[in-house]
C-alpha cells in the first residue's frame, strides 16, 4: 500500500489568470487571459486534479483499497491517477489499450515516459487488446476485472463522472466573473460541464473538442441539466484525437516563444489555435474579455515528440 499524503486532496487550489499580449489581440481589441491550471502539479495538473479530487475522497470514504481506471499508452489520465492513488495511499490499476505493450514491459517503459511515470508511482498495468478495450463499460467486462483484482473504486476513462464535474466547478472563482467568454478544450466533457455549471449568467462557455464527431453534445447534457449558456466549436480537432499537422506544431512553438506558456498538441494547442483563429476572423466583438482554461497535459509532450522525431518533423518546445 502506498504511503499516504492525503492532504493534497483537501486543498483548494486557486490558479492565476495570465494575460496574453499578441498583436492580433491589440488589433481586434480583445482581452485574452489563460487560467494556469497546468501549474497545480506536474502530473496531477489542470482538470486531472479537479476530476480526481472528489473521486479520491469518495474512494477513501468507501474504504476502498484501490483505484482502477482506463487509458491509452500516452494517457495523461493514467499518469495522474497513478500519482493521485499513491498520494492518497491507494493502490492503482491501469487497464491499458494495446495488448502488445505488455509483451516486453521493460522495453515499453523505456520508450514511454507516461507509463514509466505511472510505474514509478506503483501503478499495476493490465494490457488488453483493442476489441476488449471497447467493452470497458460493459458489466461483464467489469465483473472480470473484479474477479482478477478484487474490490476497487472505478474511475471512468478520462475521469468524467458526476464527482469529476463537481471538482471542475471549482475551476472558476468569483474573480472570473468579469470575463465574457470561457473557453476550454474537450475530451470526455467533464471539464466543460463543470464550467457550464459554475459560469455566471452573463458568460458564454465555448468548448473545443479534441475528438471528431458529435457525440459530445449528449455526454455534456447529462451533467448540465437545462443550461443553454454553452456551445461547441468542432472546427479545430485537426482530424480527430491526437491528429495534427505541421501548422499546429508550428503554432504551439510560436505561442511558447511569444508567451512562455507551454501547450500540448492534443487539447490546449488546438483550443488556443481555434481561439486565435476566431479572433482573427472577427468572431468576437471588440471589447470581449476571454478566459481560456489551461487543462494541463504537458507531461504527454515527450511521448508526442517521439512520434514527431520518427517522422523527422519539428519537435514541440515546452522549456
Amino acid at each position: 500500500m502506498p504511503k499516504s499524503n492525503f492532504s493534497f486532496f483537501n486543498q483548494v487550489f486557486k490558479t492565476d489568470n495570465q494575460q496574453i499580449t499578441l498583436p492580433v489581440l491589440q488589433e481586434k481589441k480583445i482581452a485574452l487571459f489563460i487560467k494556469r491550471e497546468d501549474l497545480i502539479h506536474p502530473f496531477v495538473s489542470g482538470n486531472k486534479f479537479r476530476k480526481l479530487k472528489y473521486n479520491v475522497l469518495e474512494a477513501k470514504r468507501q474504504n476502498k483499497k484501490a483505484l482502477l481506471t482506463f487509458g491509452g499508452a500516452f494517457s495523461n489520465h493514467i499518469a495522474a491517477t497513478a500519482f493521485a492513488g499513491k498520494a492518497a495511499g491507494l493502490q492503482t490499476i491501469g487497464v491499458i489499450r494495446g495488448e502488445e505493450l505488455g509483451i516486453n514491459l521493460e522495453s515499453t517503459l523505456s520508450q514511454n515516459t507516461t507509463l514509466q511515470e505511472a510505474a514509478n508511482n506503483q501503478m499495476e498495468f493490465y494490457f488488453v487488446d483493442r476489441e476488449s478495450y471497447r467493452n470497458k463499460t460493459d458489466d461483464r467486462f467489469i465483473k472480470k476485472l473484479q474477479q482478477k483484482f478484487g474490490d476497487f473504486y472505478l474511475v471512468p476513462e478520462g475521469g468524467t463522472n458526476e464527482l469529476a464535474v463537481k471538482g471542475c466547478k471549482e475551476i472558476l472563482t468569483e474573480e472570473d466573473n468579469s470575463f465574457d467568454c470561457i473557453c476550454a478544450a474537450i475530451g470526455t466533457g467533464g471539464t466543460i460541464a463543470g464550467l457550464i455549471n459554475s459560469a455566471n449568467t452573463h458568460q458564454r462557455v465555448i468548448g473545443f473538442p479534441a475528438l471528431k464527431g458529435d457525440f459530445l453534445q449528449k455526454e455534456i447534457k447529462q451533467f448540465v441539466a437545462n443550461k443553454n449558456n454553452w456551445s461547441l466549436n468542432t472546427n479545430y480537432h485537426f482530424g480527430g484525437y491526437a491528429k495534427y499537422n505541421v501548422e499546429l506544431i508550428s503554432f504551439i512553438n510560436q505561442f511558447y516563444r511569444e508567451t512562455k506558456i507551454p501547450l500540448d498538441p492534443i487539447y490546449t494547442g488546438k483550443m488556443l489555435f481555434g481561439i486565435l483563429d476566431l479572433i482573427k476572423n472577427n468572431y468576437f466583438t471588440a471589447g470581449t474579455k476571454i478566459l481560456a482554461i489551461h487543462t494541463g497535459g504537458i507531461q504527454g509532450v515527450d511521448g508526442f515528440n517521439m512520434r514527431l522525431a520518427k517522422k523527422n518533423q519539428e519537435l514541440i518546445t515546452i522549456s
